[in-house]
């Protein structure tokens, strides 16, 4: 399928690895021209390398999405490399603090919402402008299953996606008439370095090893992800990519969920 973005311009937080940089595959194999971000220079550089066929249409900006400062920079250094974006993804992101309610501090929750919501307002602030100007535009959030079905030990983090999907639909509203979208796209459990990191934890933590943590975290934690295995970052990615095409020109102000069936209600 043609997704008819050919030449459009597009920003991806969060795309040194991941879902992030799997979008950036996803963009790149449609013919857009894509601008990677992430907090470490030399870690964006080795994740632009491994894109494939990328050639002269990927850039990389190492900037970080809770810094004014850094995003004023990530700002002039997409415009001076490739001008305006018509498309941003939002992928940057962390698990936060993790613990039952009673044990997270102030703290645990400043440094979440931090990152996790207040970042994603500070980048759309600072690329808005752009994204208004051509007639054409689209935004996609990375949500969670959190969002809608919260889990008592991650808060924070649950606390946040919420807000991401109130953004999303807020956005939407705001700027669908001058043919801006805005969407939000929620995976569930997908193979991606944070999990991996938790999976590891688990395992540490029960003396199992990841592959057993991972089936166990499985039956015990998200008992409705009925393919019975964590997702591929493509998986996401290919629904990303249709969000932030022509074919998704009647789609804006929707939370598209990529969890295997996660989500307890339709």
């Amino acid at each position: 399928m043609d997704l008819g973005i050919e030449g459009r311009i597009a920003l991806i937080t969060g795309a040194d690895s991941g879902i992030g940089w799997h979008t950036a595959q996803a963009l790149l194999d449609e013919g857009a021209i894509v601008v990677i971000s992430d907090q470490d220079q030399e870690q964006l550089d080795a994740a632009a390398a491994r894109l494939a066929g990328a050639g002269d249409r990927v850039h990389a900006f190492a900037a970080d999405i809770t810094d004014l400062a850094s995003l004023e920079a990530l700002h002039d250094a997409v415009q001076q490399a490739v001008g305006d974006i018509d498309i941003l993804v939002q992928s940057a992101g962390v698990t936060g603090a993790q613990g039952l309610f009673h044990e997270i501090d102030d703290a645990g929750w400043v440094e979440t919402l931090e990152i996790d919501l207040l970042g994603p307002v500070r980048l759309v602030r600072q690329f808005l402008p752009s994204l208004r100007k051509g007639g054409w535009g689209r935004i996609v959030f990375l949500a969670s299953e959190d969002a809608v079905q919260p889990y008592d030990d991650e808060l924070p983090y649950c606390a946040a996606k919420a807000g991401i999907l109130a953004l999303s639909k807020g956005l939407s509203r705001s700027y669908a008439s001058e043919g801006l979208l805005v969407n939000a796209v929620s995976p569930a459990f997908i193979s991606t370095p944070m999990t991996d990191a938790m999976m590891r934890k688990r395992a540490d933590e029960r003396g199992e090893s990841v592959d057993e943590a991972i089936e166990s975290f499985l039956e015990e934690e998200r008992p409705y992800m009925e393919l019975g295995r964590r997702g591929e970052p493509d998986e996401v990615a290919a629904v990303i990519a249709f969000l932030c095409s022509e074919r998704a020109s009647f789609v804006t102000g929707s939370n598209y969920r990529v969890d295997s069936g996660s989500v307890a209600t339709i």
